[in-house]
């Protein structure tokens, strides 16, 4: 038996999302790659520091580590490298980070497996910030997507 916090009846954002319907919170506009098993969007919370973070979701609906198919989590990873190389690139920053939460007590709060990508900055304290990540808006949001989608239609000329 899978390991599940999902409630029953529950409506994923994330599947939402990919299903092109925006939830107030993210909008499709956010989705910066989509590849045949994964999807990359500008995440809707941000750290101060590490602003235009970026969350890669299989475009199946996997609640956990536990629950996702190796293919569909090596779709995820591959996604990942691609991104991090972009953010890197494209964000002038001076590393990435990576985090994946699982269930409750490890801080996962979406019911769909996600991997943050975080630019990374020297002394930006990501992990000992004393501040609360905040809202980004729909505009503050573009401005990274629009890196990332610029920098992805390069890739794929």
């Amino acid at each position: 038996m899978p390991i599940t916090h999902e409630p029953v009846g529950y409506e994923c954002p994330f599947c939402d999302l990919l299903a092109g319907r925006s939830d107030g919170i993210n909008d499709v506009e956010d989705v910066v790659r989509r590849t045949g098993g994964a999807a990359a969007l500008i995440a809707p919370r941000w750290w101060p520091n590490n602003r235009g973070h970026v969350l890669v979701v299989p475009t199946e609906h996997h609640e956990n580590l536990y629950s996702v198919s190796a293919d569909a989590y090596r779709a995820v990873g591959d996604l990942v490298r691609e991104v991090a190389i972009a953010i890197r690139d494209t964000y002038r920053c001076a590393g990435v980070s990576t985090r994946q939460h699982n269930e409750p007590a490890g801080y996962q709060d979406v019911w769909h497996l996600h991997v943050h990508v975080f630019p990374r900055y020297d002394g930006d304290d990501l992990y000992r910030s004393q501040a609360l990540p905040g809202w980004a808006t729909f505009e503050e949001r573009q401005v990274y997507a629009e890196r990332l989608r610029t920098y992805f239609d390069k890739e794929n000329v």
